[in-house]
């Protein structure tokens, strides 16, 4: 217990020497949460319109003024024909184009329908399929308007149904109050295991690891030495995050405060042993930060940080099964928005708990007391 307390002495001095490291482990990570939160934001928002009006006609502009007042869309102005107009789709300066067919309002009048072309573009998948149902649920608002005042009737006969929505765990429908619970876990996984993976190749590469070989200290005491100041600061980082996400992003925190420290905690413990693992099987910084760097890239994308894992091929969900930063994302947006209590999480604790042991493990089993 000495030999480990002592080892914990000299990580922290170490620590506070390097002044730059230390501010960046507790400042890079606010900021970085204030700027991804901001930026990874899926809301389909200020959609450019261009209308090609063939019609000229009161109701032909009806229609156009109901895309030009919402805020989803923003009115670029009317094009003389399709040509230009399609032109400023290929260009990206549109992304949909509202073609208004000649004798529009006259065959309302007469035939009782008439059509739009609404072409949209569709590099972006999502944003498009959003993008249409926003214009195609305009229309049809349109359409309903145009037929109460020219049958004088009801939409289906008279017949009318009132919807009310009551959206829960996130009533204000911000994509931040989703993003930020998912970005504060990720973040703990990019620098406790990063800044871990590279402390046992720097003292290899300064020579200090052969002065702690020749010492009595035992493997697992000195991998104790090395995982407790990174997860104590890790913990730190988390309190600065939860700060910023209570009072600066008014996420609200419905549920155990301690249960969430708890899963932390153990979230940590598992990023700092994979990055002791990564440093004790490599030579030099490099291979260090590659094997990190593929680590994390791996983790974030399949981790359903921006996308559900549920939507994911069956094979990349098999893989997901072995991700820890999956499991520790559903805590944080379940216990956070939801107050799910441990209880409804013990499966993910129970796969963090086992990798943690397993990384933990390995770690202290991959080093070695000889060069």
């Amino acid at each position: 217990m000495r030999r480990i307390k002592f080892m914990i002495e000299k990580e922290f001095r170490q620590l506070f020497r390097n002044a730059v490291l230390l501010r960046m482990m507790l400042a890079a990570p606010v900021m970085q949460l204030i700027l991804l939160s901001y930026a990874a934001n899926f809301e389909v928002k200020n959609l450019n319109i261009v209308v090609v009006d063939q019609d000229h006609t009161p109701y032909a502009r009806r229609l156009v003024s109901k895309f030009r007042y919402i805020d989803n869309f923003h009115f670029l102005g009317y094009a003389p024909a399709y040509k230009p107009a399609y032109h400023e789709l290929l260009t990206g300066h549109a992304d949909l184009i509202l073609l208004i067919s000649p004798h529009f309002e006259r065959d309302l009048g007469k035939a009782n329908h008439s059509s739009v072309q609404l072409l949209v573009s569709a590099i972006d998948g999502t944003k498009a399929g959003i993008a249409s149902g926003y214009a195609q649920s305009i229309i049809r608002d349109f359409n309903t308007d145009i037929r109460s005042e020219t049958v004088g009737l009801e939409p289906a006969g008279g017949a009318r149904l009132d919807i009310e929505n009551q959206y829960w765990y996130n009533p204000r429908l911000e994509y931040k109050t989703f993003m930020v619970p998912g970005i504060l876990f990720e973040l703990l996984l990019l620098i406790g295991g990063m800044i871990a993976a590279l402390n046992i190749v720097r003292e290899k590469e300064i020579g200090t690891q052969e002065q702690l070989n020749v010492t009595p200290i035992k493997k697992h005491e000195f991998i104790l030495g090395k995982l407790t100041p990174f997860v104590l600061i890790g913990l730190v980082q988390f309190t600065l995050g939860m700060l910023v996400a209570a009072f600066f992003f008014r996420i609200p925190i419905q549920g155990s405060i301690p249960l969430l420290y708890g899963f932390a905690f153990l979230f940590l413990l598992l990023c700092v042993g994979l990055g002791l693992l990564i440093s004790a099987i490599s030579e030099t910084q490099q291979q260090a930060m590659f094997a990190v760097f593929f680590c994390l890239v791996l983790f974030i994308l399949l981790s359903g940080l921006f996308s559900s894992t549920d939507d994911m091929p069956q094979w990349a969900q098999y893989i997901n099964l072995f991700n820890p930063l999956r499991y520790i994302i559903e805590v944080g947006r379940n216990v956070i928005l939801k107050g799910s209590t441990f209880r409804d999480m013990q499966t993910q604790f129970y796969a963090l708990l086992a990798m943690s042991v397993a990384l933990i493990g390995l770690a202290s089993w991959r080093y070695r007391k000889t060069v």
